[in-house]
């Protein structure tokens, strides 16, 4: 079964990539019909500036608030009617003041949203240990789907679909709204899987005595899986998706599939759900691919991710 969003949360802040993230925004809101809601939030004490607060006199500081209150409404003022302009419609308009992930989390919880919109700039492969953004952060922790949009002019709409599957309720969740998603704009959808190359250590001697062969049999099954669960999603998206399944490190293997040539491709992953210590961890695969894409991914967190929110 597959499904489209039908309240969406726009976050602004006035960069390109939140352009592109917008044009994005309004467009599934359009052919999905959903709703569209846009929130800027300003940072009260931006970092880099806490040393030249503690030299404003209390009306200076009250007057540089109220010139910054104004310039986000300004913005979110101005974005609307570049929606209304495309021909899109906004339901609600949010301002907020706050740290941007939590506000943004807040709000789309109080909403009952079901997709946040949001851009990132793309880091690169070499970069996506770096230490992570707003984007990331709330792709992280969103209750909901999480579609963070980046790249260069025609990134969006996609021609293609990669959804990292591992077999994880996520990922079929993923897989789900990524077929939703691509019905929408007649895009391709292929299903990647990759096989581990090192093999757990109760079943080494069992891959020393017939290596080739047991790496063969569980490539087949894992290939099967993987048919069986595009199967299940070609009566909804038309054609059968594709399948691939890869030997080598999960992250590596998604974006190699996006990196190639055929059009702009949306990445769609699954998030497990890892607890509270766990979830801040930066190693996962989903947190790898946001990092390392170049182009739009849409990070859906499993059940397990919502009931521990």
């Amino acid at each position: 079964m597959t499904y489209r969003p039908t309240k969406i949360l726009l976050a602004i802040d006035g960069s390109e990539t939140a352009a592109l993230a917008a044009e994005a925004a309004v467009d599934l809101a359009d052919r999905a019909g959903a709703e569209l809601h846009v929130v800027h939030v300003r940072e009260v004490f931006p970092r880099r500036s806490y040393a030249p607060i503690r030299r404003y006199t209390a009306r200076e500081a009250a007057r540089r608030s109220r010139l910054c209150e104004q310039s986000a409404e300004e913005l979110l003022a101005e974005q609307v009617r570049e929606i209304q302009a495309a021909g899109g419609s906004v339901v609600g308009v949010h301002p907020s003041n706050g740290r941007p992930a939590d506000e943004i989390l807040a709000l789309g919880g109080e909403l009952g949203v079901d997709l946040i919109v949001l851009g990132s700039r793309g880091l690169g492969m070499v970069k996506r240990l770096a230490a992570g953004s707003v984007s990331e952060e709330v792709a992280r922790r969103a209750a909901c789907p999480v579609l963070v949009v980046r790249g260069e002019d025609g990134a969006w709409p996609p021609r293609r679909i990669i959804v990292g599957d591992d077999s994880s309720t996520g990922a079929r969740e993923a897989g789900e709204l990524a077929v939703g998603i691509g019905k929408l704009f007649g895009a391709e959808m292929l299903l990647v899987r990759a096989h581990p190359v090192i093999v757990p250590m109760f079943e080494a001697v069992r891959y020393a005595q017939n290596t080739a062969a047991t790496s063969d049999d569980a490539l087949r099954r894992q290939e099967m899986d993987l048919e069986s669960r595009a199967r299940g999603l070609e009566g909804e998206l038309g054609p059968r998706p594709r399948v691939r399944v890869t030997e080598g490190e999960a992250t590596s293997v998604i974006l190699r599939a996006a990196e190639e040539s055929g059009g702009p491709a949306l990445v769609a992953v699954g998030r497990r759900g890892l607890g509270v210590v766990d979830r801040l961890r930066l190693g996962s695969v989903s947190a790898g691919v946001l990092r390392g894409a170049n182009g739009p991914v849409l990070v859906v967190p499993d059940p397990e991710c919502r009931r521990a929110l």
